[in-house]
């Protein structure tokens, strides 16, 4: 039981480094003031929970402790919707409404088409 500890903790940790990449790596590429970096790790972090819950998780593919592993530490830590609320938040206050209504309309969008796109993959 305390080894589920260690699981959640040593996923989070490797789902933030990853999300520090791919946000980054995104949003320097982009030249824009949208968060698509954000945008992009939440996309990908719906898709993949809900590869993980729907098909490996369903199936019985991963055991207990790696099915707690991949959710709640690599895709709790890779998911940045505080990082979403922060940025929709300063766009808000930069008078940003456009991009934070697009922001907000996005990332909550795409993120349930995708984690329903992986449902949809995992009844193939």
């Amino acid at each position: 039981m305390i080894l589920n500890y260690f699981y959640v903790m040593a996923g989070a940790a490797l789902g933030g480094l990853l999300r520090y990449v791919v946000a980054d790596l995104v949003q320097r590429n982009a030249k824009i003031i949208f968060p698509l970096g954000t945008l992009s790790v939440n996309v990908v972090g719906s898709f993949l929970l809900g590869f993980i819950i729907f098909f490996l998780g369903e199936r019985e593919i991963i055991s207990a402790e790696m099915r707690l592993f991949l959710t709640v530490g690599i895709c709790g830590g890779f998911t940045t919707f505080s990082t979403f609320s922060y940025e929709t938040l300063a766009l808000l206050q930069e008078s940003e409404f456009l991009y934070a209504s697009v922001n907000i309309v996005l990332n909550v969008v795409i993120s349930l088409i995708a984690i329903y796109l992986a449902y949809l993959l995992s009844k193939i």
